[in-house]
């Protein structure tokens, strides 16, 4: 994005599971004549007129121009997007993201490895057989022991019978939540699982809609932390927007890994500002879903990754890499 005041606004569109061709269309056909002109600091406004558009591109876009809006904001200020939100801190835990691997002994080896390199937590993608899962998570609890930090995500596999059978082994196991466990739009079954499970649920990831659709699940209580990130929620505005809706009910807002490296920058930038989120999702093989960027986030021996420092997203991008792989250029 680039203003009259030669100042440029970067987001990457796009994630190693989904091609950004599948959005940039839409993003210079709907979105393009929404911005083109206009005030870039009047962020609130333009976002609230993109989600006037929202039919006709997807919330992918609309967060990609949202980021870069909030990049050139911060390079205005000379400011990291963090201090101009209202920094709460400077560093977050990560979490190793795992996976579906092919046995319940790799979980356990790679959790074991992790938890000896420092990480403060270790999440479970499951080969979602309920049965198989469970014998995974018991796996991984024994091979880390018993005050490791563990989490399961299950990815939507499960009707209501499964998902309480495997949330109860998990609870039994002391796990700290539980995520997506059934359809992502499957409020009424979430209603009745949270009622009989007290380890945390975990949702709302990829429930349908935007911002304004988290709310039915508050009002609903069918999860215990909201869930999100830059690409799936509409953007940095969204992410505050919806942290600052959750803190209201006293829930966290667990930031979901945001599908490319600058979008997991941008994740930062909110988990920064905000109190109510825990940790920074870092998704295995963490190779695969880094690319573009001269420096990437990458964990310390601590377990923690820290806040960038320079202006706006503070983020170097590597165009030669993007020139050299350039397929085509949408105007």
């Amino acid at each position: 994005m680039k203003t009259d005041a030669a100042v440029e606004g970067h987001a990457f569109l796009g994630s190693a599971m989904r091609g950004a061709h599948l959005d940039a269309a839409s993003l210079i056909q709907a979105l393009k004549p929404v911005v083109l002109g206009q005030d870039p600091l009047e962020r609130e406004r333009l976002y609230q007129a993109m989600c006037q558009r929202s039919r006709a591109t997807t919330l992918r876009a609309i967060g990609a121009v949202d980021v870069a809006l909030w990049d050139v904001a911060g390079k205005v200020a000379g400011l990291p997007i963090h201090r101009l939100l209202g920094s709460y801190r400077d560093r977050v835990p990560a979490y190793a993201s795992s996976a579906v691997l092919e046995s319940p002994k790799a979980y356990a080896e790679e959790a074991a490895r992790f938890k000896a390199e420092g990480w403060t937590a270790y999440k479970i993608h499951p080969p979602t057989d309920p049965a198989i899962d469970i014998e995974v998570c018991r796996a991984v609890r024994k091979a880390v022991g018993d005050a490791y930090t563990l989490m399961l995500d299950s990815t939507w596999a499960y009707q209501y019978p499964e998902a309480l059978r495997v949330g109860r082994a998990i609870e039994e196991l002391g796990f700290y939540w539980y995520e997506d466990p059934l359809a992502d739009d499957d409020i009424y079954n979430y209603v009745k699982l949270k009622a009989q499970l007290h380890i945390p649920i975990l949702a709302t990831e990829y429930s349908p809609g935007g911002f304004t659709a988290f709310a039915p699940w508050i009002v609903a209580c069918a999860t215990d932390f909201l869930r999100g990130d830059v690409a799936v929620k509409g953007g940095i505005t969204a992410l505050v927007k919806t942290a600052h809706l959750a803190e209201a009910f006293h829930m966290n807002f667990e930031v979901h890994h945001g599908g490319n490296s600058l979008n997991n920058v941008a994740n930062l930038h909110v988990i920064m500002a905000i109190r109510n989120c825990e940790f920074f999702e870092v998704l295995l093989p963490a190779g695969t879903q880094k690319y573009g960027l001269v420096n990437d986030i990458e964990v310390g021996s601590d377990g923690l990754v820290h806040a960038s420092e320079g202006a706006g997203l503070g983020a170097e991008i590597d165009f030669a890499l993007i020139e050299r792989s350039t397929l085509s250029v949408l105007s």
